[in-house]
């Protein structure tokens, strides 16, 4: 049953309610990829600057945060919204070849909508500390060797948005983070979330031959093609190694030959993650696939160049802050609406992971799509329940946490246990998975080295 208090929460959120469903449909109609989400970028900039706020802009790159003062001291609590889209250009309704198939428009829509609820008179009545909202690029680990050319000028360090965002010093002063993600199409639950997901590293592999005619010299050639095929197969046969507890996942994608189909191609380029349950599983199994991909190469005699670099880490949610959110969503729509599952693990991916390296952190689901995620059949079927819904379930878990001085708040930050001590000690980790290297080479006499490792 709600407190007069959550009523009035809901009744902030319902006055802002068309303006949360109309952003939804702006947003789906104008989905742009990671680092390039500058249509976003604008619509929801002049939103919320007409809404009074003064915005922190990340600059070269999309996404911004505001900081809400509350006038009493506390903890902050970041919440955050996604503004990428994906490459998905089958879908029906994709512009340009890109589709917001994961509910990214729904989660900034909804962020927009507390933003709103937020200046209502008395909404921040009986809280401290303060609460940031932050619009975030790049969550959808894609397009790597765009986001390589991105690195090498500098424009950033680190492929995923919420990294970038921590490197760049947005996260120095939070203390816990939440957001709500798009969700399934259960008819009767409202809001869901499991315990975690895998983390991932970002792997770009290129298979280098030597071209030669296809019909009339192949003898002559080194055909990268088939390097790369050997290579992938190679990892195939790795996987009844991997430990079902680790939950590993490699899954590559070849990014074509430029060449004709008489030429023996010279040079195949692949992209892929190695996910995983923790750091040091994906560390140990991606030592495990270099070596294959280094042993296929040198049966062909073709050379392979790796590029390692830290994708996310895995997200772990605190139990003690999963249970404060599921009795919020439950007072907001009724417990048999809610499903909590403390030992759930997903197998995708997210950069909120490298938020709950440091800090604690729940990012739980709101229902109202249909399809697949990722797919072509998606789309956002309820806006109501997903963006709307969210709005509110957000308002009430931001005032259970800092309402009563932030005693919520503070229990949650003092009992969690961040897997490393601060952002500084969780760069020097995933740093490590940093690799730019040639793994096989000859000399002039065709004898070969094979160093597939960081040293």
């Amino acid at each position: 049953m709600m407190t007069d208090r959550q009523k009035q929460l809901v009744k902030n959120a319902e006055a802002h309610r068309q303006l949360v469903l109309d952003a939804e449909r702006w947003l789906w109609a104008h989905p742009q990829t990671g680092y390039t989400e500058w249509q976003a970028n604008e619509y929801l900039v002049e939103k919320y600057e007409s809404l009074g706020y003064e915005l922190v802009k990340a600059g070269n790159i999309p996404g911004f945060y505001t900081d809400i003062k509350t006038g009493r001291p506390g903890p902050t609590l970041c919440i955050m919204g996604e503004l990428d889209a994906l490459d998905i250009a089958n879908h029906p309704e994709s512009v340009n070849g890109m589709t917001h198939c994961c509910g990214h428009n729904g989660q900034s829509a909804a962020l927009l909508g507390l933003a709103a609820a937020f200046k209502e008179p008395g909404a921040l009545d009986g809280l401290c500390g303060t609460i940031r909202l932050m619009a975030v690029p790049a969550e959808e680990m894609i397009q790597l060797s765009f986001r390589e050319e991105l690195r090498k000028q500098g424009t950033i360090h680190y492929m995923g948005g919420k990294v970038e965002f921590m490197y760049r010093g947005f996260f120095d002063d939070v203390d816990i983070a939440m957001m709500v993600h798009g969700g399934g199409s259960k008819t009767d639950i409202d809001f869901s979330c499991g315990l975690g997901n895998n983390g991932c590293m970002a792997k770009t592999i290129t298979y280098k031959g030597r071209s030669s005619h296809a019909g009339g010299a192949p003898h002559l050639g080194i055909n990268a093609q088939y390097a790369a095929m050997l290579g992938l197969q190679a990892c195939n046969d790795l996987r009844e190694t991997f430990q079902e507890k680790d939950t590993i996942r490699f899954h590559p994608i070849l990014m074509g030959a430029k060449v004709a189909v008489n030429i023996i191609p010279d040079e195949m380029k692949i992209e892929s993650y190695v996910r995983g349950r923790t750091i040091e599983a994906m560390k140990r199994e991606n030592k495990k696939v270099n070596r294959a991909l280094a042993g296929a190469a040198l049966a062909m005699g073709a050379g392979v160049k790796l590029c390692d670099r830290p994708g996310y880490s895995p997200e772990i949610h605190d139990p003690a802050f999963m249970k404060l959110v599921e009795q919020c969503c439950g007072q907001l729509v009724g417990p048999e609406r809610v499903d909590f599952d403390y030992e759930e693990w997903s197998t995708g991916s997210s950069d909120f992971g490298d938020v709950t390296c440091v800090m604690p952190g729940v990012q739980f689901s709101a229902s109202g799509s249909q399809g697949t995620a990722h797919g072509i059949d998606y789309y956002v079927a309820d806006p109501e329940r997903m963006c709307v819904n969210s709005v509110k379930a957000q308002l009430f878990v931001t005032d259970a946490l800092l309402s009563n001085d932030g005693a919520a708040a503070k229990e949650i930050i003092a009992g969690y246990k961040p897997q490393y001590p601060s952002i500084k000690a969780y760069f020097e980790a995933i740093d490590d998975f940093i690799l730019d290297k040639d793994a096989v080479t000859y000399d002039e006499n065709g004898n070969a080295t094979v160093d597939f490792q960081n040293n």
